[in-house]
């Protein structure tokens, strides 16, 4: 039995074939791999993807900054034209109180005129030699230097002020007031001689002079002439044309002298016309801006020619700029100049 399971010997046995086997062979990648590869540029996609919406927040980003930048920008413009606008109608309302103002001081001046001489004949209304007379009693009532007499005292004492040997002889005489640098104006007579220009502060209502400033004309290097400015930003205004004398270039005011009202240390000074310079001829002439710059310039340059001063440029040069005062703010040079408190008035009676 046994042979013939296995078979006799000598005789053949079948060969088995077995199925083909389903591993890979090494021509072709395997599945894992092929997955890995696309994970990978996946990921990558991905990757680009984030940093294009980047690149795309950024600019929107960039773009939301300038407009709001825009925007600010607008804002401050529109903010500084309703600045502008604002300042204009408070211009306006104080031209339009200044106006009121002397309308009442001229209603005043010819009810004073008809009480000072009731037995005059009634004017018609509108008539030009009425409204004159009064507005000049009305004035001559206020300013002492309009009161006759007190102008050419006051002339008489400066004058004997005057030092012949350092000063020389006096050349002309007039009525200015004088800018300091905080905006405040004070009346002052001035005089120029050969050699010097001395300002004055004279008391018109005791007749005495309490002040001499003494500057010399041949230290005198600059003459500007213009209208009156002040910073951007200042709450002062001053309306008309002045004149500022410089005399020492190279020194500049210090920070403390500029906010310092009492400060007197400045190398220059401001001139400005008087408010009575439209009372009539003598007056018009004494207080004539144009005329004093002229020979105040004719002087400073003769005097240059006789006595230069070594280290200095020997000559005056005359400036077509504006005037400018560095001031802010100032309640004590608003009340001063409204009230004319830097001029010699009769305020009336002050009591309680």
């Amino acid at each position: 039995m046994a042979n013939e399971e296995e078979g006799a010997p000598g005789e053949e046995q079948p060969v088995q074939i077995s199925p083909p086997s389903s591993e890979p062979t090494g021509s072709e990648p395997p599945v894992d791999v092929q997955k890995e590869v696309q994970a990978v540029a996946q990921k990558e996609a991905q990757k680009e993807a984030q940093k294009e919406e980047q690149k795309e927040e950024q600019k929107e980003a960039q773009t939301e900054a300038q407009n709001e930048a825009q925007a600010e920008a607008q804002k401050e413009e529109q903010k500084e034209a309703q600045e502008e606008v604002e300042e204009q109608k408070e211009a306006q309302k104080e031209a339009q109180e200044d106006l009121e103002v002397q309308k009442e001081a001229q209603s005043e001046a010819q009810t004073d005129c008809a009480a000072v001489s009731p037995s005059a004949p009634a004017q018609r209304p509108g008539h030009t030699q009425t409204q004159d007379s009064c507005l000049e009693h009305f004035k001559i009532r206020k300013f002492f230097v309009l009161r006759p007499g007190t102008l050419d005292q006051a002339i008489k004492d400066i004058e004997a002020l005057v030092i012949k040997d350092v000063d020389g002889s006096v050349h002309s005489v007039w009525l200015m007031a004088e800018v300091d640098h905080w905006n405040n104006e004070k009346e002052r007579l001035v005089l120029i001689t050969d050699h010097s220009l001395l300002v004055f502060k004279y008391d018109f209502i005791m007749l005495k002079c309490e002040q001499i400033q003494r500057i010399q004309l041949n230290f005198i290097d600059r003459i500007s002439q213009g209208v009156f400015t002040f910073p951007k930003h200042s709450l002062l205004k001053r309306e008309g044309e002045g004149i500022r004398v410089f005399w020492d270039r190279l020194r500049e005011p210090s920070f403390v002298s500029r906010w310092n009202p009492f400060a007197t240390d400045f190398p220059f000074i401001t001139f400005t016309q008087h408010p009575v310079r439209n009372t009539n001829e003598t007056f018009t002439s004494l207080c004539n801006i144009e005329k004093f710059l002229d020979q105040l310039k004719n002087a400073a340059q003769r005097a240059h020619a006789a006595k230069p001063v070594p280290g200095k440029a020997n000559g005056v040069m005359l400036l077509m700029q504006p005037v400018h005062i560095d001031a802010y703010v100032g309640a004590m040079s608003f009340l001063g100049n409204q009230n004319k408190l830097g001029y010699c008035m009769a305020r009336g009676n002050v009591g309680f």
